[in-house]
């Protein structure tokens, strides 16, 4: 893994430069109840988020300038260049999944499956390591973990069947894919190669067999499940996609190109992106 010396920098870069529309919706309309905020990294922090970060701290391997120096020394750019205001700690663990993720109200922690640094290159970690920084920067650790929990506990008090509880679900799923969607944008902002998040998802969903597979091919698979026309398929990919947290691999990749081609991209790459302290008023985002 190598870390190619970076000359740009986002400035002061707020999450709404990046977030999907769904996701700036949600996290208004959560900004907007009275005490949330507050009330929820209590609650994660006493009852959930102390103990995971000792398990990782335990179980893991903490990632710094004497340990793994080079993917440290490429995580301290992607933190330059995305401007974040605290770098979170940074966890390895050994597993045979390449997957991230990002826990913690206060002070987030990111994690690392090994099987996903032994995946990807250079440039395609680093687009990992920018996608959980925009967890970060848009706040999604406090409010997806913490809205999971509450709703878990709503659905062990009431009837499982209860039809609020169940659309709350599905909403709140339909949020989490969104939010991933957002993330993919500030990782192909963070890489300024949009192609480098299309092939970090082609390994995602195509595994140890990525160093035979052909790019092109797979963004015209994109392409193709974009514009598929049958309805009766497009039903069947709803239902599909309902439980889901992440949307399908295709399907983001679909969704990053339409982004890229509606010119946001080149306008934030020319640095006509929102700072932070001039984001709008909640209750603009909210309305």
């Amino acid at each position: 893994m190598t870390s190619t010396p970076m000359r740009f920098r986002y400035t002061n870069l707020s999450a709404k430069t990046f977030e999907h529309p769904a996701d700036r919706a949600a996290t208004a309309a959560l900004k907007q109840i009275p005490f949330l905020d507050a009330t929820i990294k209590q609650f994660i922090a006493f009852g959930y988020e102390r103990s995971l970060k000792q398990y990782y701290l335990a179980n893991a391997v903490k990632v710094g300038p004497q340990q793994l120096p080079r993917l440290w020394a490429s995580y301290l750019d992607v933190i330059d260049v995305l401007d974040v205001p605290k770098c979170p700690d940074l966890y390895i663990l050994q597993t045979p999944g390449a997957n991230a993720f990002t826990l913690g109200a206060d002070a987030p922690i990111i994690v690392i499956q090994s099987g996903l640094v032994e995946l990807l290159d250079g440039q395609e970690m680093q687009s990992v390591l920018a996608h959980e920084l925009g967890h970060v920067l848009s706040e999604h650790v406090m409010y997806r973990t913490a809205l999971m929990i509450l709703l878990n506990l709503s659905l062990s008090q009431f009837n499982v069947g209860a039809i609020p509880l169940q659309a709350l679900q599905l909403a709140l799923l339909e949020w989490f894919r969104a939010s991933e969607l957002s993330c993919d944008r500030c990782a192909a902002l963070m890489v300024r190669d949009p192609e480098v998040i299309c092939s970090t998802m082609m390994k995602l969903a195509g595994g140890s067999l990525a160093s035979e597979m052909n790019l092109g091919a797979f963004i015209q698979q994109a392409e193709d499940y974009a514009t598929w026309n049958d309805y009766t398929d497009r039903a069947l990919r709803f239902v599909g996609e309902l439980g889901t947290t992440h949307p399908y691999s295709v399907l983001r990749v679909a969704r990053l190109l339409n982004w890229v081609r509606s010119g946001a991209y080149d306008r934030i790459i020319a640095g006509d992106y929102v700072r932070r302290g001039q984001e709008p008023p909640v209750d603009v985002e909210f309305r």
